[in-house]
């Protein structure tokens, strides 16, 4: 009798969780009042109280001020389900179970002592390694890049680290900051976030950016035993503890602050972290604009999202990875390029103008992306370097405005498209792609090791003392690579050989360095070694600006840098400087038949001609002809009656 009780109290407490866990399960994708809308288009007041990480009302009256939690706030009573908001794009990367879509831009490692540059991605994207491979905790990953995304994400990932643990507590997490994006106020400085990321202020970084209060002092000067809910218990007077000083007059009568909130988020707020800098180019005031913010439209209006935050990436079959019902929609096909088998018009929203691409052969939109002809600067005869906000940095304090500094980013790359990845319980499958279109690109340099003909990083603790024994970092100012000479290569590969699981190698260039049995430095190609792409589409040039304008020559001619460019080669590696690899060795399409079908366009003006001058030739003995049959048949018929 008591097993039979047992049995129906377990499976009744085994029913309750499956309950509870189906509740919390629905509870987080629950839309609350504040996500909502009602249909009108004005913006809601967001008088508001600010709430701490605890959830505790912060008035000017407290002993201690404390940072405000985004989350805690902006997910108030009733107000907005920030566990539904940290789904979206931004900050589900570490989330295994979402789709990973088409590869993109990478999160980018660079130690010039190590001569290490190797792209870095929590999504699966073939080419990106995990930072966990490197050695690097999602702690030290919100360190270093934490300065160029709105928060959450790793930022929110309790350390296993045992070491870090503690440093976590003083540091705390770096929650998603809604104000990153939403908030309209000029006050909102970016800048100072960063600075805080880099004091490891992660539970001040969202207070310290707004303009409601100042931020000063460093969690990474305090001990591991300090707490910030009681400053004034450091033994040492000289430290400067996280400190927030809330401005004057920003709390009402009701201790609550007034928030300049936006969902149409302006382009400012995209630009910090998705801005891309040609140094070679001028200046800002030089260069061209995009044609779409030239008109007056902004990022969000073709990057779109609901409270879910699941925003339009804009690339052609993004549905297949992507449950946003816009997502093929605001493509630049469905903007421009009219569907005849759709009852409801979509094509020329926002005023965009309809494509009619007279005249173009329809192999063309099978093999290029519109992106090809559209987008990013005009091909020269060699690839440019170029700068983006999150791989160098750009808009913070004292970042290196030198045109070499690392990492190197190369574009236009014209290549094949790798694809739209879905995730599936098994594997990973390509669905769409093949398309050539513009990237950017980025040769890995790192210090691996070859297991079963797969190359993994070594962890860069392990590699760093060694390499600082042998590679000397020349102290310049422009960030350029510490030269690296293949007798150096050879000697931190034998020292690293026993400290590491498999066989050490070197990756850099496009190349395998690894040592032979007799204990020479050996070079090879190996899939490892292979540059990363990713594709881009800013800055749209105009229809008078794409390629094609000036003829099929600009591409289809025995000089077209779309498909005889030079790509260069960028390693650390001395004596392999100044190497490159052509253009056409990205889009997998044989060399001799390329440059047979350009020679043949010399000749086509020629072709055109002769045609032409057959064609009137043709037509005239016709016409002759059918004059002699006419008079034939009238001289018959009037002869006869």
């Amino acid at each position: 009798m008591n097993g039979f009780k047992n049995l129906t109290k377990n499976i009744f407490t085994v029913a309750l969780v499956i309950l509870l866990s189906m509740s919390m399960a629905a509870s987080g994708s629950e839309k609350l009042q504040g996500d909502e809308s009602d249909g009108s288009r004005a913006v809601p007041v967001h008088l508001i109280p600010l709430l701490d990480e605890e959830g505790n009302k912060i008035t000017p009256l407290d002993e201690v001020a404390f940072p405000f939690s985004p989350l805690k706030t902006c997910g108030g009573p009733d107000c907005h389900n920030v566990d539904l908001v940290k789904k979206g794009w931004h900050f589900n990367a570490v989330d295994n179970n979402v789709s990973p879509g088409r590869p993109g831009q990478p999160w980018i490692f660079v130690d010039r002592q190590t001569c290490t540059q190797i792209p870095l991605s929590y999504r699966p994207w073939p080419g990106t390694f995990h930072p966990k491979q490197l050695g690097i905790t999602t702690w030290q990953f919100t360190h270093l890049f934490g300065r160029h995304f709105p928060g959450g994400g790793p930022g929110e990932i309790d350390s296993e680290n045992p070491e870090e643990i503690m440093r976590s507590f003083v540091s705390g997490k770096l929650e998603a900051n809604c104000l990153a994006c939403h908030n309209a106020h000029p006050g909102q400085d970016q800048a100072e976030y960063a600075i805080q990321v880099a004091r490891q202020n992660f539970r001040w970084a969202a207070t310290g950016a707004s303009e409601l209060s100042l931020v000063t002092g460093s969690a990474a000067s305090m001990p591991e035993t300090f707490d910030y809910k009681m400053p004034e218990a450091l033994d040492n007077p000289e430290l400067r503890p996280p400190t927030v000083i809330y401005r004057d007059n920003i709390f009402d009568s009701k201790n609550q602050v007034l928030f300049d909130i936006t969902r149409h988020v302006p382009n400012k707020r995209c630009y910090f972290c998705h801005s891309n800098f040609d140094p070679y180019a001028g200046e800002k005031w030089s260069q061209a604009k995009d044609v779409h913010l030239a008109a007056g439209l902004q990022c969000v209006d073709c990057h779109r999202n609901g409270v879910e935050h699941n925003i339009t990436r804009g690339y052609e079959n993004e549905s297949a990875a992507s449950d946003n019902p816009l997502a093929d929609t605001l493509a630049c096909s469905g903007c421009h390029i009219r569907d005849e088998s759709s009852e409801n018009p979509i094509a020329g929203r926002l005023g965009a103008p309809i494509a009619e691409h007279k005249g173009i052969p329809p192999i063309h939109f099978d093999n290029l992306t519109c992106t090809a002809c559209h987008s990013g600067p005009w091909p020269e005869d060699t690839t440019i370097r170029t700068k983006t906000s999150r791989a160098h940095a750009l808009g913070t304090l004292n970042v290196d405005k030198s045109p070499d500094v690392l990492p190197r980013i190369f574009y236009p790359v014209f290549s094949k498209q790798s694809g739209t990845l879905v995730q599936d319980p098994s594997t990973l499958m390509t669905l769409t792609g093949g398309k050539i279109g513009p990237h950017k690109l980025i040769w890995p340099a790192f210090w691996g090791q070859l297991q079963d003909e797969a190359v993994k990083p070594i962890n860069i603790q392990i590699v760093k003392p060694i390499c600082s024994q042998i590679i000397s970092n020349q102290a310049n100012n422009t960030g350029d690579w510490s030269d690296l000479s293949k007798e150096q290569i050879t000697q931190v590969l034998s020292l690293l050989a026993g400290k590491v699981d498999g066989k050490p190698v070197y990756i850099a260039g496009g190349q395998l360095f690894q040592l032979t049995k007799e204990g020479s430095l050996s070079a090879s190609e190996h899939p490892s070694a292979h540059p990363y792409l990713w594709p881009v589409a800013h800055d749209v040039r105009p229809t008078a600006q794409s390629l094609g304008i000036n003829g099929c020559e600009d591409c289809h001619s025995l000089s077209s840098p779309f498909v005889f460019g030079t790509v260069e080669i960028d390693t650390p590696v001395v004596s392999q400087t100044a190497s490159s690899k052509k253009m056409i060795g990205f889009q997998h399409i044989d060399s001799p038949y390329m440059k047979i079908f350009a020679f043949t366009f010399i000749f086509r003006p020629w072709l055109k001609s002769v045609s032409i001058a057959a064609a009137v030739i043709i037509c005239l003995v016709i016409l002759a002809y059918a004059i002699k049959v006419i008079n034939h048949i009238t001289k018959k018929f009037y002869g006869e009656a």
